[in-house]
């Protein structure tokens, strides 16, 4: 059953046709508690939803709508193990990786929690030994460099979160990614490394991921250029489960680190695909960050939902998206260390959500994920928001806001967290015709001149945002964040009646380009696609030939 399905749903609709109506300044004016009423809080995490239009009729609405979606029994078969991702038949236990309290769950008959810890131990000596110098390369030299070799979820969690730590950072290790198959991004990071000291972490559940693989073998071919075949032993290991391939590649059994098939890529850097997020802040501060986003798991197996964030989150967001039709939502963090958070975010939603087939095969007539794009700070001010504020499209926008920076110079925090602030009051609030009439008044303008440029400088408000404002960012608060959003994107699943837990559209378009490599090797004129395909291939094959 879809939220459309349920009975509060007709009543909902109606209720926002009144909402529809009235400005989010509205309910502030009548209601001076709204922000008490309308934000909650986790540790040194607050979350505050007040600036939506919505009231609390819409929000009990919503919470017996997830009620009647059995979102409660829902949450506790993904936390038990239960198959919940069914078009793979596969469990989806990412939680069950940051979990150091239970004993016990069971896929299948055998208990994941011994395969977890035993993989996580295994992982945390190598990341000593290598941080500790104890780990050498070929000529005895310890580890300087740590390049991470991965694509989708077996790099972009660890990219984010490394730079998001930063100041968690050993100093004695540079860390990078590979992961287009561009030969650009090999090759720039070739040019940053030495052989001698670095580490290559190849990133592959099957260890047949056609960008990682083809990447791993041209690092491979150029550590074996510099060093010899017998140096890849000390300068790769692998996050995969195929120990089979990682072998025949050169990488010893010891260092091959697996995780189980109920771990999706997306869901995956809690495991042993966080192992350079480990390395680089420590095995102490990466137990913190499972730490924090096991704190948000229990809020959000225990907490009821009038208080839950994650399923406060996702409530915000059926409402945007099903009832006031935004179709975008943007994650505007006010840290500089969160400059990769956005584009993380965009592939859990996005790649979890962006269904239009419901549980059942059938055709889904209602919008599904939004698009999700931002920026850090006042970066993104100067760029897209002058379509947040004056766009024809409203935009639900979530501003992330540490309060304590990890550098504090001067001024520039108290700045950056008012314009933060000021941003999400001026979303609200909007400027009226005789505001902004004023203001130009105020400036000396005559009559005709404020007539002309007067409808430039209005700005209708009643622009939605929620907004996190954290202590500092942390490995705990960086962990119950990313958490938080893990669990919002499942609860919407849950509304949409789909499985967030597959990602079948990412493997079409990669089919399609084995057969058009074979064709860009090919000596004949190809005719076998559409016109413009064999047209494009026909043309970058001529391009080539004048080489």
């Amino acid at each position: 059953m879809n939220f459309k399905e349920t009975s509060q749903y007709n009543l909902l609709k109606k209720h926002s046709v009144f909402l529809n109506g009235m400005s989010i300044k509205d309910l502030f004016s009548d209601n001076p508690k709204r922000f008490e009423e309308f934000s909650t809080s986790l540790g040194d995490i607050v979350f505050d939803y007040s600036k939506n239009q919505l009231d609390k009729k819409a929000m009990d609405f919503l919470i017996k709508m997830a009620e009647s979606l059995d979102l409660k029994l829902k949450i506790r078969d993904m936390f038990d193990g239960v198959k919940i991702n069914f078009t793979e038949k596969r469990a989806v236990l990412h939680t069950a990786l940051r979990d150091n309290l239970t004993k016990s769950i069971k896929v299948d008959g055998i208990n994941v929690i011994d395969d977890i810890k035993k993989n996580f131990d295994a992982m945390a000596e190598f990341v000593n030994d290598v941080r500790d110098g104890k780990f050498k390369g070929a000529t005895g030299e310890r580890i300087l460099d740590v390049v991470n070799i991965g694509i989708g979820g077996s790099y972009l969690g660890a990219k984010m979160a490394i730079e998001a730590l930063k100041p968690y950072k050993t100093p004695l290790i540079n860390f990078h990614f590979i992961s287009n198959i561009d030969g650009t991004d090999i090759s720039e990071v070739l040019k940053k490394i030495e052989p001698e000291t670095t580490l290559f972490v190849v990133a592959s559940k099957t260890f047949t991921t056609d960008e990682t693989m083809t990447n791993a073998n041209s690092a491979k071919k150029w550590l074996v250029e510099k060093l010899g075949e017998k140096a890849v032993k000390n300068h790769f290991c692998a996050l995969s489960t195929n120990k089979k391939l990682a072998g025949e590649f050169g990488i010893p059994e010891i260092q091959v680190f697996p995780f189980g098939d109920y771990v999706g890529g997306r869901y995956s850097m809690w495991g042993t695909i966080g192992l350079p997020i480990c390395m680089a802040i420590g095995v102490d501060n990466f137990k913190k960050f499972l730490g924090g986003a096991n704190l948000a798991d229990e809020h959000f197996r225990n907490t009821d939902f009038d208080k839950n964030i994650p399923v406060l989150m996702a409530l915000v967001s059926i409402w945007n998206i099903n009832f006031l039709e935004t179709v975008a939502e943007a994650v505007l963090p006010y840290d500089n260390y969160l400059k990769y958070l956005p584009l993380y975010l965009q592939q859990l939603v996005m790649e979890s959500n962006g269904k239009s087939v419901d549980k059942n095969g059938n055709p889904i007539k209602y919008q599904t994920s939004p698009i999700i794009f931002g920026d850090e700070g006042t970066n993104g001010q100067h760029s897209f928001y002058q379509l947040l504020h004056q766009g024809t499209e409203k935009i639900l926008c979530d501003f992330i806001i540490p309060v304590f920076s990890h550098n504090e110079i001067g001024e520039h925090q108290l700045k950056l967290l008012a314009n933060g602030i000021a941003q999400t009051e001026a979303l609200m609030k909007g400027k009226t015709k005789a505001e902004a009439e004023e203001e130009l008044r105020g400036q000396g303008m005559s009559d005709a001149e404020i007539k002309k440029l007067l409808p430039y400088k209005e700005f209708t408000g009643n622009r939605p945002s929620n907004t996190f404002l954290i202590k500092r960012i942390t490995p705990e608060t960086l962990g119950m964040l990313v958490a938080f959003y893990e669990h919002k994107t499942f609860v919407e699943g849950v509304f949409w009646d789909i499985n967030s837990f597959d990602q079948f559209g990412v493997e079409l378009g990669k089919q399609l380009a084995k057969n058009i490599v074979r064709d860009l090797k090919s000596d004949e004129i190809i005719t076998s696609h559409d016109s413009s395909t064999n047209g494009l291939i026909n043309m970058v094959k001529t391009l080539r030939e004048d080489m």
